[in-house]
């Protein structure tokens, strides 16, 4: 394993800035992922960290060594391609045994060493299968124990499951942290898939036009967003437009008026609103309920416009009198509500409601 440690890097291409200052640090055995957009520069900072690419600016440190100008293959990184990038002429066992042959390893070493790859994906026993013969979830295996055979200081993956259908990429999701966390690796993940970097992550990045906007673990920027484009990205939010009052009688929260009423919330620590300062409220679904909530002045009567039933949850649409449209999300529901004219109220703890800079 190793400590990854990323200084002021700067990379344009064709005069376009793609990455712009970015400083990180990631931990040495830690699982992290780069979260953003199509376009966001996630997939450019890690191929500057696999050696793919050379920064116009900047410095890339694996423990105490720099290696920002080092070729790929002296960096000791595994890499996973979302295509995969699997030799069809040649068999599993040849596929994955292809960075042992190139950095000229003997023959028994390789052979043993594939072999040991091959059992911790599961593939053990499917050595000479063509790449043809395997189904999608094999072949993503196969690239897998392809990157780990070299026994990489640092896993590369980029969009590894985006080829596969749901159920297959739950099943990988929980392979690829086991394996990370048994060998002690330190794994970099691209994804724009939300659900992934939330179920896998030890901590994480949400990238936007090459920058860092919030850095932490998975709880941190869920609970915590630092803008109203995390929020929105990182998971579904409700968005009330308001103007703050003041701050409350209670520490640390601030009432605001929105078009419908005054709601008491939260920012997410760092900085505070002032009076009269036009601010942005976001209240995710799971965090509205009909019920009563004690100790919070946070209402919002309306109707319900929609009710769409999910099994183990149903979700609402409210429209918020004097207000916006909200969503609503209860879980194991056992009367359903029906769309109408009827008021209801819907409520949210103070905590759960994050004031976001306008």
């Amino acid at each position: 394993m190793v400590t990854i440690t990323i200084q002021e890097l700067t990379k344009r291409f064709s005069g376009s800035v793609v990455l712009s200052s970015v400083d990180l640090q990631i931990a040495a055995g830690e699982l992290f992922f780069l979260l953003g957009p199509s376009g966001c520069g996630k997939t450019t900072l890690l191929r500057h960290i696999a050696g793919f690419y050379t920064p116009d600016s900047g410095k890339i440190w694996f423990d105490d060594e720099d290696v920002t100008r080092l070729p790929a293959h002296k960096r000791g990184t595994g890499m996973m391609f979302q295509s995969y990038a699997l030799w069809p002429h040649l068999n599993v066992a040849q596929n994955v045994a292809f960075g042992l042959e190139e950095r000229k390893r003997p023959r028994r070493e390789i052979e043993h060493r594939v072999s040991e790859a091959l059992e911790q994906v599961k593939l053990s026993g499917l050595g000479t299968r063509k790449i043809q013969q395997l189904s999608g979830g094999q072949q993503q295996r196969v690239a897998l124990a392809r990157a780990l055979v070299i026994r990489p200081k640092c896993l590369l993956l980029d969009e590894p499951l985006s080829n596969l259908d749901a159920k297959l990429r739950l099943e990988m999701r929980t392979e690829i942290r086991t394996i990370v966390k048994q060998h002690g690796l330190t794994a970099i993940y691209v994804t724009h898939d939300r659900d992934e970097a939330l179920s896998m992550a030890d901590r994480m990045a949400i990238m936007d036009a090459g920058k860092l906007v919030q850095v932490g673990a998975a709880p941190e920027i869920y609970l915590n967003p630092s803008t109203r484009m995390v929020a929105e990205f990182i998971g579904e939010t409700n968005f009330v437009e308001g103007r703050t009052l003041r701050e409350s009688s209670r520490a640390g929260f601030y009432d605001v008026e929105p078009p419908f009423g005054v709601l008491r919330g939260r920012t997410d620590g760092t900085w505070q609103p002032a009076s009269g300062q036009p601010v942005m409220l976001s209240v995710r679904p799971e965090a509205l309920t009909f019920g009563n909530v004690l100790d919070s002045p946070n209402r919002f009567p309306g109707h319900i416009l929609d009710t769409t039933y999910l099994g183990a949850t149903v979700q609402y649409l409210i429209q918020v009198h004097g207000g916006p449209q909200m969503k609503v999300c209860e879980t194991n529901p056992q009367d359903l509500r029906l769309p109408g004219e009827d008021e209801v109220r819907v409520m949210a703890a103070m905590g759960d409601v994050v004031i976001l800079r306008k």
